[in-house]
């Protein structure tokens, strides 16, 4: 099937093939790193793979040889006068409640460098696949600095809180088998393997009732939110808007 091209910016590409949409972080010179721009093009494909009906799951990946993504762009973000402004300046485009907003699965595609806010936008994602060679590493407390893209609520919902801790106020680097291991990521492949395996976690994904889909993700991550016994009505709930058809095929 040919692929079809439906936003193509400077620092963030956008395919669809089928179902699966593509989206690809797109500063390979510096190792994918978040900066202002990235920031409002990510905001406006995210948006478009949202509102996109044909979009059954989306495939995230980053450019380059080198890694997914080194973090924030210091020389844009670490410019501003105080962290506060830099955190306003981020939060301008609300990127990572955005992603929260996303119903459809999100595959995530790891490799080489996966720093900062690498981390933290692969801890919004549903489903982590990492090659073997990427490294993961939090260093915004080492910096004399906070994540400002969700860490400290995403990583230890991923990894407990005690690894977290560790993992923030070290920023020690974490191999893939360990992360593997914490549960920050759900498969490592060898890197020849990397995009392969995950585009067939992704088909496999599309390959499902998108009603179904969407509904056992808001259950899982809405209820963790929640009291076991509202979380079970919650779920009770979503099984029930299903079209009659799918909820007599899942007995």
């Amino acid at each position: 099937m040919r692929a079809k091209v439906v936003v193509e910016r400077q620092t963030v590409l956008y395919s669809k093939r089928g179902p699966v949409a593509r989206v690809l972080l797109n500063r390979p010179e510096v190792i994918n790193a978040y900066n202002i721009r990235m920031r409002d093009e990510l905001f406006e494909t995210m948006e478009a793979v949202r509102d996109d009906p044909d979009v059954r799951v989306v495939l995230l990946g980053g450019a380059g040889s080198r890694g997914f993504c080194a973090g924030a762009d210091l020389t844009e973000f670490g410019s501003a006068p105080s962290q506060v402004i830099a955190r306003g300046v981020r939060w301008e485009r609300d990127v990572w409640g955005l992603f929260l907003q996303i119903e459809k699965p999100l595959v995530v595609v790891l490799h080489g460098h996966v720093i900062g806010s690498g981390v933290e936008i692969a801890c919004l994602c549903d489903v982590r696949i990492a090659a073997d060679d990427a490294v993961f590493r939090m260093p915004e407390v080492a910096l004399g600095m906070v994540p400002a893209a969700g860490g400290t609520q995403t990583l230890p919902r991923a990894v407990g809180v005690g690894p977290a801790l560790e993992t923030l106020l070290t920023g020690r680097a974490i191999p893939a088998a360990e992360a593997l291991a914490l549960g920050l990521v759900h498969r490592v492949v060898p890197r020849r393997d990397l995009e392969g395996t995950a585009d067939r976690v992704a088909r496999e994904i599309a390959a499902h009732e998108p009603e179904a889909a969407s509904a056992a993700k808001s259950a899982l991550l809405s209820g963790m939110r929640m009291p076991l016994d509202d979380g079970l009505d919650l779920e009770e709930r979503l099984a029930a808007r299903l079209p009659r058809a799918l909820q007599g095929a899942a007995q």
